[in-house]
């Protein structure tokens, strides 16, 4: 009884009309029933099979090898961009950040071409390249690249935010006590916002394993070189839908396991803070 009247309060507390319930109602379940549309469909009869066929395990292998790759550029580039963004807030450091925030929200193909006109044989970049001897453009390295183009924002802005929230009071007594800017950096404000830093991380890697529009358009889909787990997809449910469900749900394990990781992980991080 007490229990029940301490959720009725709670309720009660919050002021939401019951239709802000129902459309919430209506919100969650536009997510969350088509994974589980997925998983009644799964072929369970051939589901071992199907994940494990050479084909499967080798585009699994190759987006969690890249996947992995691109994670760590992720934080040896984005580490020092937060930092900086966060510290500082002149014109040219908001232009930056905005150009570096844009693969969020810019067309994962738009991006892809974008990289090609950059790395390709005839790009910018990839053409000085190619004179000499070197081809990035669908290669296992584009792979990456792209992979890296559209998580690395994560990253930058889940650590500029914390560096933001923490200030900069523990920096300058560091600062007072002798420390350097590099080990200030290395020693206070990077395990000050460790928390923030492993979401970023996570949250990357995430976004790197389920990349597919700028990986098909820059990198191709070469099975065994560029083609990952969601390009393997995407060829399956060409010519067969329900055969592409069981490595799809192999992917939507991984992923709910990485929003599960990393809400526990703030729920921690908040209650250690109380």
């Amino acid at each position: 009884m007490t229990a029940l009247g301490t959720g009725l309060d709670r309720r009660g507390a919050t002021g939401l009309p019951a239709w802000a319930y129902a459309i919430a109602a209506v919100g969650v379940a536009l997510i969350v029933v088509p994974p589980l549309a997925l998983l009644f469909r799964t072929p369970w009869g051939t589901f071992v099979d199907q994940v494990t066929s050479s084909s499967s395990l080798d585009a699994l292998r190759l987006s969690l090898t890249t996947a992995a790759t691109s994670t760590v550029l992720c934080l040896v580039l984005g580490v020092p961009m937060a930092v900086i963004f966060a510290r500082h807030d002149g014109v040219v450091v908001r232009v930056l950040r905005a150009l570096v925030l844009l693969p969020l929200v810019l067309p994962p193909v738009v991006g892809g071409l974008a990289l090609l006109y950059t790395f390709g044989r005839l790009g910018i970049i990839g053409g000085r390249l190619h004179d000499a001897g070197i081809d990035v453009a669908f290669t296992t390295t584009a792979v990456v690249l792209a992979q890296t183009f559209v998580a690395l924002p994560f990253l930058v802005i889940s650590v500029e935010g914390a560096v933001r929230v923490i200030g900069t009071r523990y920096e300058e007594v560091a600062a007072t006590l002798g420390a350097g800017p590099s080990r200030t950096l290395w020693k206070v404000t990077l395990p000050l916002v460790a928390p923030s830093l492993v979401a970023g991380l996570v949250l990357s890697f995430a976004r790197a394993l389920g990349e597919f529009g700028a990986t098909i358009t820059f990198a191709g889909n070469a099975p065994g070189v560029t083609q990952t787990a969601p390009l393997a997809i995407y060829v399956a449910a060409v010519d067969d839908p329900q055969a592409a469900v069981p490595l799809s749900l192999i992917l939507v394990v991984i992923s709910l396991v990485v929003v599960v990781g990393v809400h526990s992980r703030r729920r921690r991080g908040e209650a250690g803070a109380l």
